[in-house]
């Protein structure tokens, strides 16, 4: 048995179902990075796309050869936001800020309208031809007398005209981090450039201080009218203040008036409150005598008691008390000295109530005077805060007075100082920004950037190649290699037939390859699909086997012979021709034209000998198609063409049908259901996948069997040198010598089969 080459993949037999196996995961296929799919497609065009890349550079390099040069001058201006200040007035009027929102306003204002026209009329650039708006006035229509006339240009018209084209060249681009903003103007004159981004950064100076000036201008005015309104209002106020003074007989209310009434009402206070505490004191005093019992001693009365008087009086009693005590005890009552002891007593206790009797009617006297003096001083107090309250109504008036005094008189004061302010601000005004460095001539020219553009040019026309070779790839639905049969067609791959040179592609010439050239590549592709034929069912003793396609053109016929003839080395083998509409076979092995075949075998109108055909230089026997039928598929339904079958194979072992393609006719429909298998012949990089597939599940759904799929035309060398899976075909012996027979046309126009 010939040795299976090691680098095609082919079914296996499984003894018990009889059924092949991948030797390829289909799955495989899937998990693939994508990224080396798509470098494979680039590597497989690397030349078309690099051309193409080429191509477009060069056209980019014409371009930019005929392209005027564009120069381009800058100036750089500092907007001075922290600029330090002559007068506070800039606070208020001069709209100056020192945040990154006023920078910003002010690069604006450098690109606003009225600057550009302004530094237009300036330049007067309508002089210049490249902005001359004169040029282009006049029309085709206009010149023969149709149309609008060309209007009166005037200085106003030519710099609206001029305005749009004037913008675009025009570029202020603030400086990051910093107070700098870069003005650059694009002309083709390099001194005219340089000239314009001086010029508009001077005009944006000159407006400001314009602006500045009138602002300070107007606001002198306004405040002028202010200070009238509020001198009249100041004077007004002054005024009431003063009558209202005279009115009421306030010489210094607060200072003096106020003051006395206020000392008065203190003084009256504290002595209110000295008479209420004597009051209470003699209150206390008046009472004790006033709930002390009739005939009582009201010297044991603590408010008596106190009065020294009354104290000395009760001593002189004890004394007395004593003194007759002790003479008692010595004499007798009518001794003299006791008489006068008595007398003494007598004379003690008489001296005693006299003064108890004093001081009783003085506490009495005191409490109604103080009494007295609390009345009196509580109505003095009631009366000086009535004249108080009097006070604090008229001081209330006099304060509305004089609070609209002196707001009157502060903003006649602030608008005053603000008026001599605003008129010095007039008179010295500074800019609020500068030219740091002037645009001078450029030596090199801004655009175009020749080697940029084609670089550029180059870079882009590789991506398009490569966007494009990829696109072909995903639009590209046939067949290339063995794992696009794997995965797309859900079947196992029998073998892998080379792409044949031009010498080769004859028919009468590859019919015969496996004979005439038994080492080649296609003969060992072939061996590999006899291998998989016997391995798909090595019980079988007998096999029938049906080769169809899905269009015609795609090597069918051709691979049936060679299969057939590989067949025949080992196997009793008969080739049987059964597409009768168009026969081929007999072409490719030069059979005479109208020999008896299968039609006439199942018509019964020749015998088996008469049908049966040696094929030159093997053992095969070849049945031709016979002769063409009214109705083939008619006598392929028959019962007699399912007999011929059976008797067929009765005398060989390997039947190989070849049958019309499965898109035009059902004739190899209704064959497969009757062999043991079904060859699946595709044309790579030219039969969509989805025809294949469709013909395979029409074989299936007709109880046909799928032995595998054969990828004929492929091209060794191209999948070798793109994908690297396929280098095993230049190796193990057979690859040298052949090379040069059939490696030197891998590339070439296929033949058809």
């Amino acid at each position: 048995m010939s040795q299976v080459s090691a680098t095609t993949p082919s079914p296996v037999a499984d003894s018990a179902a009889h059924k092949p196996v991948f030797l390829h995961d289909p799955e495989d296929r899937e998990e693939k990075l994508e990224l080396l799919e798509y470098w494979r497609s680039i590597i497989k065009r690397k030349k078309q796309i690099l051309g193409f890349a080429v191509v477009l550079a060069l056209l980019a390099m014409v371009v930019v050869l005929v392209m005027t040069p564009i120069y381009r001058s800058t100036a750089t201006v500092l907007i001075e936001a922290n600029k330090s200040k002559v007068l506070s007035i800039e606070d208020v009027y001069s709209g100056i800020s020192q945040n990154r929102e006023h920078f910003q306003t002010q690069v604006e204002i450098l690109k606003s309208r009225e600057v550009a026209i302004k530094t237009i009329i300036k330049l007067k650039l309508w002089e210049n031809e490249e902005f001359d708006p004169r040029q282009n006035s006049g029309s085709l229509l206009a010149s023969i007398g149709f149309g609008d006339d060309p209007p009166e240009w005037t200085e106003a018209l030519l710099a609206e005209a001029i305005f749009e084209n004037f913008s675009k060249r025009l570029n202020v681009e603030p400086v990051r981090l910093s107070q700098l903003a870069k003005v650059s103007f694009d002309s083709r004159d390099p001194a005219l450039a340089a000239r314009v981004a001086n010029a508009v950064s001077n005009v944006y100076i000159e407006k400001d201080l314009e602006a500045r000036f009138n602002l300070t201008r107007q606001a002198s005015t306004w405040l002028q009218d202010q200070l009238t309104d509020l001198r009249a209002k100041l004077n007004q106020s002054e005024r009431a203040l003063q009558e209202f003074r005279e009115q009421e007989g306030i010489v210094d209310l607060k200072s003096v008036t106020q003051s006395g009434a206020g000392q008065q009402i203190e003084e009256v206070m504290r002595r209110l409150v000295e008479a209420r505490m004597k009051r209470a004191e003699a209150e206390g005093a008046y009472q004790q005598i006033k709930l002390a019992p009739k005939n009582s001693d009201l010297s044991t009365l603590p408010a008596v008691l106190r009065n020294p008087i009354v104290a000395d009086a009760k001593r002189a009693e004890g004394i007395a008390e004593r003194k007759i005590s002790e003479i008692s005890q010595r004499y007798g009552k009518e001794h003299p000295k006791y008489l006068q002891a008595e007398s003494e007593l007598e004379s003690a206790r008489d001296n005693l109530r006299r003064q108890v009797e004093s001081v009783v009617a003085s506490v009495i006297r005191e409490f109604e005077a103080a009494r007295a003096t609390e009345a009196t001083l509580e109505g003095v107090l009631n009366s000086a805060k009535g004249s108080v309250r009097q006070l604090n109504r008229k001081e209330g008036e006099l304060s509305i007075y004089e609070r609209e005094v002196e707001a009157n008189r502060q903003m006649y004061d602030m608008f005053i100082k603000r008026t001599k302010e605003t008129n010095v601000a007039g008179d010295l005004q500074t800019p609020i920004a500068r030219i740091v460095d002037p645009a001078v001539l450029s030596d090199k020219p801004v655009k175009p950037k020749k080697l940029q553009i084609v670089l550029i040019a180059f870079v882009l026309g590789g991506f398009l190649g490569v966007l494009a070779a990829l696109l072909r790839d995903r639009l590209d639905n046939t067949l290339k290699s063995t794992e696009d049969v794997e995965v797309k067609l859900k079947q196992p791959i029998l073998t892998t037939l080379p792409l044949l040179s031009k010498e080769e592609v004859e028919r009468t010439k590859t019919a015969r390859i496996f004979l005439d050239q038994p080492k080649s590549i296609y003969s060992e592709a072939i061996r590999t699909a006899r291998t998989g034929v016997l391995l798909s069912g090595i019980d079988l003793p007998r096999r029938t086997l049906l080769v169809t396609s899905s269009v015609p053109g795609e090597g069918k016929t051709t691979f049936s012979i060679n299969l057939a003839i590989a067949h025949a080395h080992t196997k009793k083998t008969l080739l049987i021709d059964a597409d009768m509409r168009r026969p081929a076979v007999s072409k490719g092995l030069e059979i005479p034209p109208g020999a008896k075949g299968l039609s006439n075998f199942v018509a019964g109108t020749a015998s088996l000998q008469e049908c049966l055909v040696p094929v030159e230089g093997s053992s095969l026997m070849l049945m031709p198609s016979g002769t063409v039928p009214p109705n083939p598929l008619e006598l392929l339904l028959s019962q007699r063409f399912k007999d011929t079958l059976e008797h067929l194979g009765k005398h060989f072992e390997v039947i190989v049908i070849d049958s019309p393609p499965v898109e035009l006719v059902s004739d190899a429909l209704v064959i497969s259901a009757l062999t043991n298998g079904t060859i699946y012949v595709t044309r790579a990089e030219s039969t969509p996948y989805q025809m294949a597939r469709k013909g395979i599940q029409r074989i299936r759904r007709a109880d046909g069997q799928i032995l595998g799929v054969v990828l004929n035309q492929f091209d060794v060398a191209k999948a070798e040198k793109y994908y690297g899976d396929y280098s095993g075909y230049g190796k193990y012996g057979y690859g040298e010598g052949y090379q040069g027979a059939y490696g030197a046309s891998y590339g070439e126009e296929p033949g058809k089969g």
